[in-house]
């Protein structure tokens, strides 16, 4: 994967990562007994630990207090019209940091055949910072006290032939989500609740680019809340549902270009099953519904379909 693509490049994230790396290789041993199974979450789309589509305050990997550990995932999600493949790593220090970098590849199918670019192809680069600030999911399980952490996302997405429209359109190539997530397990009950409210810009979480301008449109930062509830079957196996509140920004832009609703988004939604066949190892399935993508394209069909993902984590 590459890592250092010119956003990355920046002075500042070049620091940040930079001294990540250097404590990754001191201080903190590496993790060697490890948390309990599926409660450091799996890996999600955009590539800090969670559920698949919405990050939970969970710090990943195997890591706990006073270890530093890694993992790595890869992701792939089909809908009727759309692929989007994911993959990235992450670092974790004292079950307290997580640094993750990502990178997403979204097949445009139909959209990019009928504006002229068949086989188009978006690449999002996606570096996330989260710090658990309270609480802690496993020892406050008998409590009500949940985990909270909070995150930042940089995104740059890629140069395509998609860059006329998106300048067009008043939305930038570059963002910045903010968020705050809370995580409650309850152990006993082998039930694990999140919500997360994000700060964000982003279309389709940046894949569109960030905001808009056209007809007045709104290119401030909105926030959107983002539920998970699991249920672990057995100590191994989980399942659960997710939902993700999206921005509409496009959609006023749409309009003053002449398509109507043809660029509403609609909000994201999946019911998943993870498996952990190992400490190491976490697969997980679901059936997703990313509502409309560019529906104008689409004969406004709702994008639904089927997400695979594999993580391992040490």
């Amino acid at each position: 994967m590459p890592i250092a693509p010119p956003f990355f490049r920046s002075t500042a994230c070049r620091a940040v990562a930079l001294a990540f790396a250097a404590t990754l290789t001191a201080g903190a041993s590496m993790a060697d007994t490890g948390k309990l199974v599926l409660t450091g979450g799996v890996s999600t789309i955009e590539g800090p630990a969670g559920g698949g589509l919405t990050p939970w305050a969970v710090i990943g990997t195997q890591a706990t207090q006073g270890e530093k550990g890694v993992s790595v995932h890869t992701s792939r999600a089909v809908t009727d019209d759309y692929a989007l493949n994911a993959y990235g790593a992450a670092v974790a220090i004292d079950d307290r940091f997580e640094l993750s970098l990502a990178r997403q590849e979204f097949r445009t199918g139909t959209t990019g055949t009928q504006l002229g670019l068949p086989g188009l192809r978006l690449k999002q680069d996606i570096l996330g910072i989260k710090a658990k600030v309270a609480g802690d999911a496993v020892l406050d399980s008998d409590s009500l006290m949940p985990q909270i952490a909070v995150g930042v996302q940089f995104k740059q997405l890629g140069s395509t032939g998609l860059d006329g429209t998106l300048r067009a359109l008043g939305a930038k190539r570059s963002g910045t989500d903010l968020y705050v997530s809370a995580t409650k397990l309850f152990l006993a009950q082998g039930i694990l609740v999140n919500g997360t409210l994000r700060a964000t810009q982003a279309n389709q979480g940046g894949l569109l680019g960030f905001g808009a301008t056209l007809g007045g449109a709104d290119n401030g930062y909105e926030l959107h809340p983002e539920i998970s509830v699991a249920y672990l079957l057995r100590r191994d196996l989980a399942v659960g549902v997710e939902y993700r509140s999206m921005p509409n920004k496009l959609q006023t832009a749409g309009r003053a270009a002449g398509l109507g609703e043809g660029l509403r988004a609609g909000d994201w939604k999946d019911i998943f099953v993870a498996w952990a066949p190992s400490k190491n190892v976490s697969l997980t399935a679901a059936y997703v519904d990313l509502g409309t993508i560019v529906p104008a394209t689409t004969n406004q069909r709702k994008q639904r379909g089927v997400y695979v993902s594999a993580q391992f984590a040490f």
